[in-house]
């Protein structure tokens, strides 16, 4: 017996069937569970300020209705990871740091503005959840005292003198989030280190974020109170992971302090860098941690979901470990962002009339999320027709599971064999497929 999930656009339902028995078939598709790969660790989003703001504008049904959407193990998609920002980011709803201007000794340090609605957010999430939710924080900008262009916004870079004092203040909000019993497993260096944003932002430049890991970060965690805390390098675009990753791991110091590469999917859709930087390097974890849909909402798109099924089954199928969507949740102009660069998320909260709007990219991330358990490897998958899109997994308990998208204008009938058994299946016209066997 096996199920077959679908989500299609032009039935626009989402509903579970049982596989139905074909006669003609116009292709194989074959699941070999002998070839093992890349251990899964979580699905989750982010807690920026803009989704926790916008969770407290709503009914407290509704917010928990949110909630229950994503962290609920079976009634909902089951996230057991998140993002934090350490400091602003673009869809804060200003810019604003942890320290009054030049306390080099961080005496002034605190997250109060974080405990009035994130930190909330996070510890409900958990109380959902019924357990803890791993988070990575990552830094869009120092504080602008610490920058060559005393500007959060707009670039620049962290002052030499300010290396230190830097990599202590990334530590202590570390250290600060466990004392508040809400667990930071990994920092990244620095969100989108070679983009000059309108909003927070701060570059480094390949050799500049080796050396912060080699002589700064890396020692500081050593040295501190999280000493388990893992290092993520690039979170950044695909087109040049390749170039970033060796810039900084072929230095054997360096290498030894981080233990992976986050990536956004902005730009390109280049999976294959992927593949390139595994063979590269490959003890160290890739990890998905943003990507969205730009330009401000736009509610029920089907091509959203599409884009996120076609980006997740790519990054999978070259070794990537996670995946990390953008906000949680955003109002319904797409922020709040501090500098109008509104966008789109897989829950929408319209908070002027307490309505939650789930768009196809929430149903895409659950052909994902619902079936493939923390721990799950990556297994083979392969398939004669060249219009399908896909990629296998096996859970813990043996389970497998098969996601399949057709994005093409035709049905597709396709035998579907794994663990010697075989099964004729329609894959409908524009849709999205969760198989379990």
């Amino acid at each position: 017996m096996i199920n077959h999930y679908e989500t299609a656009k032009y039935n626009h339902t989402r509903h579970e069937r049982v596989t139905r028995h074909l006669d003609d078939v116009e292709g194989t598709l074959t699941v070999d569970a002998s070839q093992k790969y890349q251990r899964i660790v979580g699905f989750g989003g982010a807690f920026t300020e803009a989704a926790a703001f916008t969770l407290s504008k709503m009914s407290f049904d509704k917010r928990n209705d949110v909630l229950n959407a994503y962290f609920h193990k079976t009634e909902g998609l089951g996230y057991n990871l998140g993002r934090v920002a350490i400091n602003s980011c673009d869809f804060s709803l200003e810019n604003y740091t942890y320290v009054e201007d030049y306390d080099v000794n961080l005496s002034t340090f605190s997250i109060e503005r974080d405990k009035a609605n994130i930190i909330p957010m996070i510890k409900d999430a958990e109380k959902v959840r019924g357990d803890t939710i791993e988070l990575l924080a990552s830094p869009w900008s120092p504080p602008a005292w610490m920058k060559d262009n005393n500007d959060m916004n707009h670039g620049g870079k962290l002052l030499s003198k300010y290396r230190q004092v830097w990599a202590d203040y990334m530590v202590k909000f570390v250290e600060t989030y466990q004392a508040h019993d809400v667990s930071v497993f990994a920092l990244s260096v620095q969100n989108e280190p070679a983009a000059k944003q309108v909003w927070d932002s701060c570059l480094y430049t390949g050799e500049e974020e080796r050396d912060f890991v080699k002589y700064f970060l890396g020692p500081t965690i050593e040295k501190s109170k999280v000493p388990k805390t893992k290092i993520f390098i690039w979170d950044h675009n695909r087109d040049l992971i390749v170039k970033r990753a060796k810039a900084v791991l072929e230095d054997p110091v360096a290498n030894a302090y981080t233990y992976g590469i986050a990536f956004h999917w902005y730009v390109s859709e280049a999976f294959e860098n992927l593949h390139q930087v595994h063979k590269l390097f490959p003890d160290k974890a890739l990890l998905f941690t943003e990507g969205t849909i730009e330009g401000g909402v736009s509610l029920h798109a089907f091509e959203s979901g599409e884009r996120y099924a076609r980006n997740m089954i790519g990054d999978f199928s070259h070794y990537c470990t996670g995946y990390i969507d953008w906000n949680l949740t955003l109002d319904e102009h797409g922020g709040p962002n501090h500098v109008g660069n509104y966008c789109d998320a897989p829950i929408i909260c319209d908070t002027a009339n307490n309505i939650i709007h789930k768009n196809y990219s929430y149903d895409a991330i659950g052909h994902f999320s619902k079936h493939i358990e923390r721990g799950a490897l990556r297994i083979g998958s392969s398939s004669n027709h060249d219009g399908i899109k896909h990629v296998a997994f096996e859970n813990p308990n043996g389970k497998k599971v098969l996601v399949v998208q057709n994005e093409t204008e035709e049905d597709c009938a396709l035998q579907v064999s794994c663990d010697h058994t075989h099964h004729n299946i329609l894959f409908c016209k524009r849709s999205i497929s969760t198989i379990t066997f």
